[in-house]
């Protein structure tokens, strides 16, 4: 039994440190144009695609429709905060709103056009607004930041489990690559008892990582057990 738990130890910060590789050398890959970094930015763009400026339709001068997509790809990317990159996509979208888009976004969120169109006219002009109208202005503000919830929600989970994906498979390419180095052999080592224990290896690599160094704790504490118990005998 004490033999069985050495081995699982060696086994373990074998595995995690590959799992740790692999995951470096997955968040290496962002370099390339934002590599994993990029997975889950389309659901936000198709969630906000109807609040966001019609291409014919700048908020500002040289800033429209393809700017703010890029703004809020740029900080999905770089991992800014969830609660601040759903403050400026609503900040953009409100922007939006005061240029002339209020009907088509009033239709989007479901509210009614003409409040809301009226609200973003007397934001324009600086005029006070009705209560009516700022209801409306409630309504799709709760609208929106559901659907803001939703996409980035949706995105980050996309984006966790493609990582997790990534470097799994990396991992197993690792470990069966460090296996057949190891091994000596060539096409031999397929057909002997490394590859499958270096596939094993490299499989787990990803999901033990986070966990070996507490897993590795408590199976010493375990072998130092088993070793109390025989002693005692």
């Amino acid at each position: 039994m004490a033999t069985l738990l050495d081995n699982v130890i060696n086994f373990i910060p074998a595995a995690g440190g590959l799992g740790t590789a692999a995951m470096g050398l997955v968040d290496a890959s962002k370099y390339f144009d934002g590599g994993p970094s990029a997975i889950g930015f389309t659901g936000i763009e198709q969630a906000l695609g109807p609040f966001l400026p019609a291409p014919a339709t700048p908020l500002g001068v040289a800033f429209g429709r393809a700017e703010v997509l890029a703004t809020l790809r740029a900080n999905w990317m770089n991992g800014v905060a969830v609660g601040d990159q759903k403050a400026k996509a609503k900040a953009l979208v409100h922007l939006g709103l005061t240029r002339g888009d209020a009907a088509r976004f009033a239709t989007a969120a479901g509210v009614d056009a003409g409040k809301l169109a009226s609200l973003a006219a007397k934001m324009a002009d600086g005029t006070q607004p009705s209560q009516d109208e700022i209801n409306v202005l409630g309504q799709f503000d709760a609208i929106l930041s559901a659907i803001l919830d939703a996409a980035y929600e949706r995105a980050e989970q996309k984006y966790r489990n493609a990582c997790k994906l990534l470097a799994t498979a990396v991992s197993t390419v690792l470990g069966v690559l460090a296996g057949w180095f190891l091994n000596g052999q060539a096409l031999g080592y397929f057909a002997s008892s490394d590859f499958p224990l270096a596939l094993l290896i490299g499989l787990s690599g990803a999901p033990l990582s986070p966990v070996a160094k507490d897993l590795v704790s408590s199976l010493q504490a375990a072998v130092s057990a088993v070793g109390a118990a025989k002693f005692k005998r």
